[in-house]
C-alpha cells in the first residue's frame, strides 16, 4: 500500500526532528523508514541538535536543539520553537522523533504532526494530544496513552543482513547462548549470568557469552557485577549487532522492560530462535512456544529451563522464527507508516498558507 502525494507534481515533504546527534534506535527506526520514503518519491530533511553520523545520511540537515532527555531539559525546546515554526513552513509533515522532540508541539499548532513515542511511559503530558497522529512499536507502549488514537507498527529490522564473517568468541563446537545489548538493570544481562550454570549443566559445553556494555555510564555498579560472572564469556560493545545474532543458537533479553525488543526480531530474521521476559512490548515480538520462549522477569531458574528447551529445539523454532520476522521488515514497515503519513501530507496541501 502507498501514499499519494499531497499535490499534483508536488513530492510530499517530510522533515525529521530528532532529539540527538549520535543514533540510537529511535533514529536507527527513523532513517530505516526515510530510506524507503526517499524511495517511493518524498523528500525527507532531517533536524539534529548537533552534527554527527546522521549529517552522512544523504539528507539535507538542519541543526534543532530540543533539549535532552535530563530533567529540566525541555527549556531548550522553547527557545527552538521560532526555528521549529520557520522550517515547518517549508514541509507537510513534521515527524517528531521521540517523546522529548514533542516538546514542540505547542509551537507547531495547526501543522500536521507525527509524535513517534518510542518507549514505555508513566505519564501523558496534555500537549501530546496536540499531536496530529502518534505512532507506537507495541501495543504495550499504546495502552500506557489512553486517548491518543495511537497506531501500533512496531519497528523495522533489515532483513537478510549479511552475518559477520566471525564472531568475537572464538569457534567450539558445544552450542551457543548469547545476551547482545546494553549492560544496564533494565535489560537484565545480570539473569542470564545467574542462569549460565544451570545452562551449562542442562547441556554440556554450551557457552554462554555477553556481549555488549554500559555506554551511558548508568550504573556502574551493575556492569561490575555482570562482568565479574564467573564462566561466561565476556565481549564488548558490537557496532554491527545485528551481524552477529546468526551465529548465536540461542538469543536471550532478559529484560525487566521493553517496548517492542528489536534486537529479538533481528536474531529471529537471521534464524536464531529467542528466550525473552514476559513484559512490555515482547508479547507482540515473540510468538511464544513457536519463535520462542517466554518467561516471568527476574528469574533466572524459569531463564535456565526455557534455554534447554528451545536448544532441544533449536532447528524447528530457527525456521519457524525466520518466517515470522518477516512482518517486521522495514519495507513491510514503510507500507505500515507511509499511508499515516500521505494522509497527513495531504491535508495539508489543502490547507490555507500560514
Amino acid at each position: 500500500m502507498r501514499g499519494r502525494p499531497p499535490r499534483a507534481g508536488a513530492p510530499p515533504r517530510l522533515l525529521g526532528v530528532q532529539t540527538v546527534g549520535p543514533p540510537g534506535g529511535a533514529e536507527i527506526t527513523f532513517m530505516r523508514l526515510a530510506r524507503r520514503l526517499v524511495d517511493r518519491g518524498w523528500v525527507v530533511e532531517l533536524a539534529t541538535p548537533e552534527a554527527g553520523p546522521l549529517d552522512d545520511a544523504g539528507l539535507p540537515v538542519h541543526r534543532l536543539a530540543v533539549g535532552g532527555l535530563a530533567r529540566g531539559a525541555g527549556a531548550a525546546a522553547v527557545a527552538a520553537w521560532p526555528r521549529a515554526r520557520a522550517l515547518a513552513r517549508h514541509v507537510d509533515v513534521v515527524y517528531l522523533n521521540g517523546t522529548a522532540a514533542g516538546r514542540l508541539l505547542h509551537a507547531l499548532a495547526g501543522r500536521r504532526t507525527v509524535l513517534h513515542a518510542h518507549d514505555m511511559v508513566d505519564r501523558v503530558p496534555a500537549h501530546w494530544r496536540l499531536a496530529s497522529t502518534v505512532l507506537v512499536p507495541s501495543r504495550a507502549v499504546a495502552e500506557r496513552l489512553p486517548g491518543l488514537g495511537a497506531h501500533v507498527v512496531g519497528c523495522p529490522v533489515e532483513l537478510d543482513v549479511e552475518p559477520a564473517p566471525a564472531p568475537p568468541w572464538p569457534p567450539g563446537d558445544g552450542p551457543v547462548v548469547g545476551f547482545v545489548g546494553r549492560i544496564e538493570p533494565r535489560k537484565g544481562p545480570l539473569d542470564l549470568v545467574l542462569a549460565a550454570p544451570a545452562i551449562r549443566a542442562g547441556a554440556p559445553g554450551a557457552r554462554v557469552v555477553i556481549v555488549g556494555d554500559d555506554p551511558y555510564g548508568n550504573d556502574p555498579t551493575y556492569l561490575m557485577a555482570v562482568r565479574r560472572g564467573e564462566g561466561v564469556e565476556q565481549y564488548g560493545w558490537a557496532a554491527d549487532a545485528p551481524a552477529l545474532l546468526g551465529h548465536l543458537d540461542v538469543l536471550v533479553a532478559p529484560s525487566r522492560e521493553e517496548p517492542f525488543g528489536t534486537v529479538l526480531a533481528e536474531a529471529m530474521a537471521a534464524g536464531t530462535p529467542v528466550v525473552a521476559t514476559r513484559v512490555g512490548g515482547l508479547a507482540d515480538t515473540v510468538d511464544d512456544g513457536r519463535t520462542g520462549l517466554l518467561v516471568e522477569p527476574g528469574r533466572p531458574d524459569l531463564l535456565a529451563a526455557a534455554v534447554l528447551e528451545v536448544l532441544s529445539r533449536r532447528d524447528e523454532m530457527g525456521a519457524t522464527a525466520r518466517a515470522w520476522a518477516r512482518r517486521f521488515g522495514a519495507d513491510a514497515y514503510a507500507d505500515r507508516v507511509e499511508p499515516l503519513l500521505a494522509r497527513l501530507a495531504a491535508r495539508r496541501s489543502n490547507d490555507p498558507p500560514q
